[in-house]
């Protein structure tokens, strides 16, 4: 349903940063459901629905006329294997099989009926499933404490067998259609899965299975993702030992490369059972990113959807690909895509919810910041069709800055970026150096510099956009989660260029994530930063706590109680220091939230205290 409009005909005057929309911070919230993933199989097509109106993930199975959900009250879809999860479902032949969210425990879910446990084993937890038909089984990967494994369970009576053992961490493990070959990711501490892993593969023969082969990133010098067989059993992956993460083909014990785009073909691998690109009969089917946003196209040439800018969850059957597509005109959809003739279908999601008149759309950007080096981002304006700037002004900024680091920004339609530009907000979307999506050494340039380039770059940002006449530099703010949350304390630090900033569940000191965060990122800091001993002085200097006395800006922050990864002990140290130093700052705790908010009130409650705090500073 659409938003209402004013009774007026001609636009109001009133100052940028006041506009009123009926777009309320509710409906912001409430549009925020998304589709997670999607598979396709014999039985047809199954996607997962997360929904902020009850924080639950549950399964969908489509059939011509419409889709039906799979999952009763009390359940929901969702791995928190590595804390980010991924693959919480596969398919079967008979039904699916799915992660519950509150005890991580595979489930039988059967077309008619009721889930029914599969698992039973306390401690541990499952991701990243995939199903392997030969033997009436599921691959997955384990997580016990600190230790991970690929392990096979038995689809009747959840037995189980390891695999593969012994590295820190595993992905992707996938199955040959002939049931003959096994493939798996696999990477050791400290490195990360987009600095270097190894892609690994086992081989049935006579006797049984052969021991395992290290394909590929033997000798860390490259990030490998997304292994895949196609219908000849032929091992495909991304390497992205050429600069950009693109397709690859095992020919007589080595990769070589396929044919494609000089341009990363997937995003940082933060969840399991992605998958950007699929090889197919008439060549491999994939999305890549050029300024930033998404494409999908075959590797002939052929482009498909070219309306959308995002493509997530590819999967195919004889006659279509599908994926979960955004654009910046739409929220997610579900797409059905004809692979002779490249005609569209929209099986499941609408529209945006706003007139096409009142739509922000992401304008790419290119600016140069630090050392002369160029970063990027997506600029959007305020918009509203009831009203209309004031003569001379210029609308106050919003920088925001996402989380990783090592992450990216989407020019998709975005309900919570929308919630500003309704009300007179210009929002910069920041791609720093050290995001995704514009190569290896974009990516690896923050080794180090965290703390340093990224808030460079937002401050060369709101630099760039003041020169340019399209926002007012002295009232410029600033916001982000996790990752993006330090990078805004750190940017409020001394002579900043903004006015206040919102830290969601931000980064306040570097050495307590250190030493409290989960195995998967027990040595991202290193990486981020530098070795806590022989970089002490470097810490200290990118540690915000430390740092409060330089900080003068306002700010206010938003935390989750349930919090494993910033933990809240770090907000109230940030918040206490601020109160000390008589700052002016705000904080908001929301109990049963864990590491970014999903529940619709409270998202909705967090942006309307962000407005109220910045319309308080204009």
């Amino acid at each position: 349903m659409s938003v209402p409009r004013r009774s007026s005909a001609a636009p109001e005057i009133r100052p940028f940063g006041f506009w009123e929309s009926a777009w309320s911070a509710e409906r912001a919230a409430a549009a925020s459901s998304d589709f997670a993933e999607l598979r396709c199989g014999e039985q047809g097509l199954f996607w997962t629905r997360f929904d902020p109106a009850d924080g639950r993930t549950t399964l969908w199975y489509w059939q011509e006329g419409g889709a039906r959900c799979l999952t009763p009250a009390g359940y929901s879809v969702r791995s928190r294997v590595y804390e980010y999860g991924g693959g919480a479902f596969c398919l079967t032949g008979d039904g699916a099989v799915f992660v519950n969210e509150s005890d991580q425990q595979l489930y039988v879910q059967p077309l008619l009926g009721q889930p029914r446990p599969l698992t039973v084993s306390e401690g541990r937890r499952y991701g990243d499933l995939r199903y392997w038909p030969q033997a009436r089984a599921l691959l997955a990967v384990e997580e016990e404490g600190g230790t991970h494994r690929l392990v096979v369970i038995g689809l009747a009576d959840g037995s189980r067998e390891v695999s593969a053992e012994g590295a820190d961490f595993y992905a992707a493990p996938c199955i040959s259609p002939n049931g003959q070959r096994l493939a798996w990711i696999e990477w050791s501490r400290p490195e990360l899965p987009w600095t270097a892993t190894r892609l690994c593969l086992r081989e049935h023969r006579g006797e049984g299975w052969g021991p395992c082969h290290i394909v590929a990133g033997a000798q860390g010098e490259e990030s490998l993702q997304q292994p895949r067989f196609d219908a000849q059993s032929r091992l495909y992956c991304l390497s992205d030992r050429n600069g950009w993460w693109q397709p690859w083909r095992l020919e007589r014990k080595r990769l070589r490369p396929k044919p494609s785009l000089t341009a990363d073909h997937a995003p940082a691998p933060w969840q399991l059972g992605g998958c950007s690109y699929l090889p197919l009969e008439e060549g491999c089917v994939s999305t890549w990113f050029a300024q930033g946003g998404g494409h999908l196209g075959l590797s002939n040439g052929q482009r498909f959807a070219t309306g959308y800018s995002r493509f997530r969850q590819l999967a195919a059957d004889q006659y279509h690909v599908y994926c979960i597509a955004a654009a910046p005109d739409s929220a997610s959809v579900v797409l059905a895509i004809d692979r002779a003739s490249g005609a569209l279908r929209v099986l499941a999601g609408s529209g945006a919810g706003l007139p096409a008149a009142d739509i922000a759309r992401p304008e790419p950007m290119q600016f140069e910041t630090g050392a002369g080096e160029i970063a990027h981002g997506f600029f959007y304006a305020p918009t509203n069709a009831d009203y209309q700037e004031t003569i001379g002004q210029r609308p106050p900024l919003l920088v925001c800055c996402h989380g990783g680091p090592t992450s990216a920004c989407q020019p998709v339609f975005d309900p919570r970026i929308q919630f500003w530009t309704q009300r007179g907000f210009a929002v910069a979307d920041l791609d720093y150096r050290g995001s995704t999506g514009y190569g290896r050494a974009y990516r690896q340039r923050l080794k180090g510099a965290w703390g340093v380039l990224d808030v460079e770059d937002a401050c060369a940002l709101v630099t760039h956009l003041a020169a340019q006449g399209r926002a007012d530099p002295q009232r410029a703010f600033i916001r982000g989660s996790s990752a993006g949350g330090f990078t805004t304390l750190m940017a409020l630090l001394g002579n900043t260029p903004f006015r206040g900033g919102a830290s969601y569940y931000g980064v306040s000191d570097p050495l307590v994530l250190r030493g409290k965060t989960h195995k998967f990122e027990a040595d991202y800091l290193d990486w981020l930063i530098g070795d806590p001993v022989c970089d002490a002085e470097r810490y200290r200097q990118r540690t915000p706590v430390a740092r409060a006395t330089e900080i003068n800006a306002p700010v206010i922050f938003f935390q989750g109680g349930r919090d494993a990864i910033v933990v809240p002990e770090q907000t109230d140290a940030m918040v206490a220091a601020l109160k000390a130093e008589g700052r002016q700052v705000e904080v908001h705790l929301y109990p049963e939230e864990r590491h970014g908010f999903r529940q619709a009130v409270n998202l909705a409650h967090a942006l309307q205290e962000e407005l109220r705090f910045y319309q308080a500073l204009l």
